[in-house]
C-alpha cells in the first residue's frame, strides 16, 4: 500500500485553474446565488505565491539521520550513516543538481508536483480504505434541520452555491492571517485589491499574512478519476450541469443549474430528491458500484467493456456530474458505525473516483468522502466548513417548506446500464473481494475529557506534540518499540505546494516515552514535565521545516523519482533496509479541528499498521483509530488514554503509578 497522503494536483484547468480569469456574473444572480462577495478576486495571490524551495542535500541527509536514530541500534544506524555519506558525496549530489536545474526550467509549479502526481495514478490498489478519507459533519444545532431531505436540500443547495463563488472569482481567497487585526480587514482588502497579481503576495507578506495555493480547487466539482491502464487520468468537464444521486444502488441525475447558469429553485431540488426518495425500485441486483473498489487495471479493463456494451453516454454523466450525493436508508447508530459507512459503507451506494461524494444518512447525519488523487484537505476543508456555515446559517429551505409542484418523473432520470455476462462476473467478484476487504477493517474512537487546548497552552506545550507523544508512549505501552510514524503537514504556502511529512518519533519522544512508560516513579514530575518541554520545543521545530518546505521525505522521494526516470540504477540509499523501515508507517496520523468537523478518519497505510485520526479541541482530545487483523486498536486507544492521563497527572504535578 501507498502512503496515504494529502495530495494537489496540478494539470491546467477549464474551470478555476491558476490565474484563471474570474467569470462574469449570470444576469439572474440573485442573494440566493453565492456565499459571499469577496472584494479580492478568488485567484488574486496565485501568481504571485512563492516557490517550494529544494531543501539543500546535506540538511536533507542530516534531518534524515535524526529521524532514523531512535528507530535503528547503534551499528544499523553506523551502517545508514555509510549509505547516506557516499550518497550525499556522488550520486546524489548528481542527482540533486539535474532536480534544482529542472526546477529552475518549470517556474510555474512546484519540483514535487510531477512525481507526487504520478505516483497517485499510476497506484493500482483499490481507491478505498488505501486512498480515500472522510470527514464527518456535526448536526445542525437545530434538530428539525437534521431530517434527511431538508439537510440534503440544503447541503446540495449550499454546494452549487460555494461552485458558483468559486467561479465567479467572488470566493475569499484562502489567506493563513498571523495577525487578523491587521490583514483580515476590509481596509486591507479594498488596498491589496489595486495591487497587481504579479506582486500581491508580498503585499500580504508585509501585513504577516499567507495566502495558500488554490489551484487545486477546480476539480472539486464536475471531477472523476478514469481507471486506465497502468495510470489513471483525471477527468473534468465544467459545462455539465447536473447532479449525481445515488439510492440503494440505483442512479439518478438532474440539473442543479439552468441554462443561464443560476441555481435551480430550492424548492425544486427539493421535490426531486423527495421523488428519488419516494421511488421504490429495488437495490440492483448487480450493482455498478462495486467496481470504482476494484484494482485500477482490472476496473480500467472492465470500463472498457462497459464503454462497448453501450454504456458510454450514462458513464459520461456520472464522470461529468457536479458532484455525488449519496443517500443512505439507514439512520447512523454510534461513531464507530458512522466511521464505517462514511469511510467505506457497503459498497453499492458509493461512487468512489468522484472528487467527493455527499453522504446523507437517514438520521441526516452527514460527511464528505473524498478521492485522494486531484486534491489535499485544505481545498476539501474549506469547501466542507463553507457548506456548513451556509446550509446551518442560511439554509435554503425549512422543515416546514412545501417542494415545488414539478413533475420529477420529466425532470429527473434514472440511469440504465447494459450487463453482459463478462460484466455481471467482474461485478460479483467486485464485490465479494470488497466484503472480505471490509471484514479485516477495525475502527474505535475515544473522546479525552480531562483537558484540550486551552489547558496544555497554559503549560506552554504544543497541542499537537502532545498529542503525538501519547501514541508514541501508547505503542511503547503495547508493543515495546518506537516505529516509524508519519503526520502529514500541508505545504499550500507555496505554489503548487502539497505536502510534507512530519515525523514525530524522535529522541526526545523516545527518552520520555521510556521515563513515562518503563520507569515512572524514578523521575519526578517536575523532570517528567522538562521532558515533555523537550518533546514539545522538537516537535514545533520539526513542524515549522515541514511547513516551510524544509522536511526530509520530499526530497528524497523526488531524488529516486528522478533517478528512475533517468534510468539510473537505484542509489544504495534506496535499498538501505533502513529506508523501507522508515517508509512503512506504521503509525499514520493526521489531524483536523474546525467547528464544522464531528470527526475525520482512514485506514491504516501498511497492513500492521494503525491509521490515526485525531482533533484536540479546547477542552478534549478527540482520537478514531483503524486497524487491521495483528493490532489491537481498543488496546491501543486505551494505552493512548493511559498516556494522557499520565502527561496531565505530571502537568498537575502529581505522580505517575505503573
Amino acid at each position: 500500500m501507498m502512503p496515504r497522503l494529502l495530495l494537489r494536483a496540478w494539470p491546467r484547468g477549464p474551470a478555476v485553474g491558476p490565474g484563471a480569469p474570474s467569470r462574469p456574473l449570470s444576469a439572474g444572480s440573485g442573494p440566493g446565488q453565492y456565499l459571499q462577495r469577496s472584494i479580492v478576486p478568488t485567484m488574486h495571490y496565485q501568481d504571485s505565491l512563492p516557490r517550494l524551495p529544494i531543501p539543500k542535500l546535506e540538511d536533507t541527509i542530516r534531518r534524515y539521520l535524526s529521524a532514523q536514530k531512535p528507530l535503528l541500534d547503534d551499528g544499523q544506524f553506523r551502517k545508514t550513516e555509510q549509505f547516506c555519506k557516499s550518497f550525499e558525496n556522488g550520486i546524489g549530489k548528481e542527482l540533486h543538481k539535474q532536480l534544482v536545474a529542472q526546477d529552475k526550467q518549470n517556474k510555474h509549479t512546484s519540483y514535487i508536483s510531477g512525481p507526487w502526481f504520478d505516483m497517485y495514478l499510476s497506484a493500482r490498489d483499490s481507491v478505498v480504505l488505501n486512498f480515500n478519507p472522510f470527514m464527518a459533519f456535526n448536526p445542525d444545532s437545530k434538530s428539525e434541520y437534521n431530517d434527511q431531505l431538508t439537510r440534503a436540500t440544503n447541503m446540495t443547495v449550499s454546494a452549487i452555491r460555494f461552485l458558483k463563488t468559486l467561479r465567479a472569482g467572488l470566493l475569499e481567497p484562502e489567506v493563513f492571517h498571523l495577525n487578523p487585526a491587521k490583514s483580515d480587514t476590509d481596509t486591507f482588502k479594498r488596498l491589496i485589491r489595486f495591487v497587481p497579481s504579479s506582486l500581491s503576495w508580498y503585499g500580504a507578506y508585509l501585513v504577516n499574512a499567507y495566502p495558500l495555493d488554490m489551484s487545486q480547487y477546480f476539480r472539486l466539482f464536475n471531477s472523476t478519476r478514469l481507471p486506465k491502464p497502468s495510470r489513471d487520468e483525471l477527468f473534468t468537464d465544467d459545462k455539465a450541469r447536473h447532479l449525481l444521486v445515488l439510492r440503494k444502488g440505483n442512479f439518478y441525475i438532474f440539473d442543479v443549474l439552468d441554462q443561464d447558469g443560476n441555481i435551480v429553485s430550492p424548492s425544486e431540488i427539493q421535490a426531486h430528491l423527495k421523488y428519488i426518495l419516494s421511488d421504490s425500485s429495488p437495490a440492483p441486483e448487480f450493482p455498478l458500484t462495486y467496481l470504482t473498489s476494484e484494482n485500477r487495471d482490472i476496473w480500467a479493463e472492465l470500463r472498457q467493456k462497459l464503454m462497448s456494451s453501450g454504456n458510454e453516454e450514462s458513464l459520461r454523466k456520472v464522470d461529468s456530474a457536479v458532484f455525488c450525493l449519496c443517500l443512505d436508508e439507514f439512520p447512523i447508530k454510534d461513531l464507530v458505525h458512522l466511521s464505517h459507512n462514511m469511510l467505506h459503507g457497503d459498497g453499492t451506494n458509493r461512487w468512489f473516483d468522484k472528487s467527493f461524494n455527499l453522504i446523507i444518512a437517514k438520521d441526516g447525519s452527514a460527511a464528505v468522502h473524498f478521492e485522494h488523487s486531484w486534491g489535499d484537505g485544505v481545498a476539501v476543508l474549506r469547501f466542507f466548513n463553507e457548506v456548513f456555515k451556509d446550509s446551518t446559517q442560511t439554509p435554503a429551505v425549512t422543515p416546514q417548506s412545501q417542494p415545488a409542484t414539478t413533475d420529477s418523473t420529466v425532470t429527473v432520470q434514472k440511469l440504465s446500464f447494459k450487463l453482459t455476462d463478462a460484466l455481471k462476473t467482474g461485478i460479483t467478484a467486485a464485490k465479494e473481494k470488497f466484503d472480505a476487504t471490509m471484514k479485516t477493517l477495525t475502527i474505535d474512537c475515544i473522546q479525552f475529557q480531562r483537558g484540550g487546548k486551552e489547558f496544555l497552552k497554559k503549560q506552554k506545550l504544543s497541542p499537537d506534540a502532545v498529542a503525538q507523544l501519547a501514541f508514541q508512549m501508547a505503542f511503547l505501552r503495547q508493543y515495546g518499540q518506537t516505529v516509524a510514524t508519519y503526520e502529514s503537514c500541508s505545504t499550500a504556502a507555496f505554489k503548487h505546494g502539497r505536502t510534507e511529512t512530519i515525523r514525530p518519533a524522535s529522541i526526545y519522544t523516545k527518552r520520555c516515552s521510556e521515563a513515562f512508560v518503563r520507569e515512572p516513579s524514578r523521575h519526578s514530575a517536575g523532570e517528567l514535565q522538562q521532558m515533555m518541554v523537550e518533546c514539545s520545543k522538537y516537535h514545533g521545530q520539526l513542524t515549522k521545516e515541514a511547513a516551510m518546505g524544509q522536511g526530509f521525505d520530499r526530497h528524497l522521494f523526488a531524488l529516486r523519482h528522478l533517478a528512475a526516470a533517468k534510468g539510473i540504477i537505484l542509489p544504495e540509499l534506496y535499498l538501505d533496509p533502513a529506508y523501507g523501515q522508515i517508509n512503512h508507517n506504521v503509525l499514520s496520523t493526521s489531524t483536523l479541528s474546525s467547528p464544522a468537523v464531528n470527526l475525520g478518519g482512514f485506514a491504516p497505510v501498511v497492513s500492521d499498521g494503525f491509521g490515526v485520526g485525531y482533533a484536540v479541541h479546547d477542552n478534549w482530545i478527540g482520537c478514531n483509530v483503524s486497524s487491521y487483523p495483528g493490532r489491537n486498536v481498543r488496546e491501543f486507544l486505551q494505552c493512548v488514554e493511559k498516556a494522557l492521563e499520565d502527561m496531565f497527572d505530571a502537568l498537575e504535578g502529581k505522580s505517575i503509578k505503573s
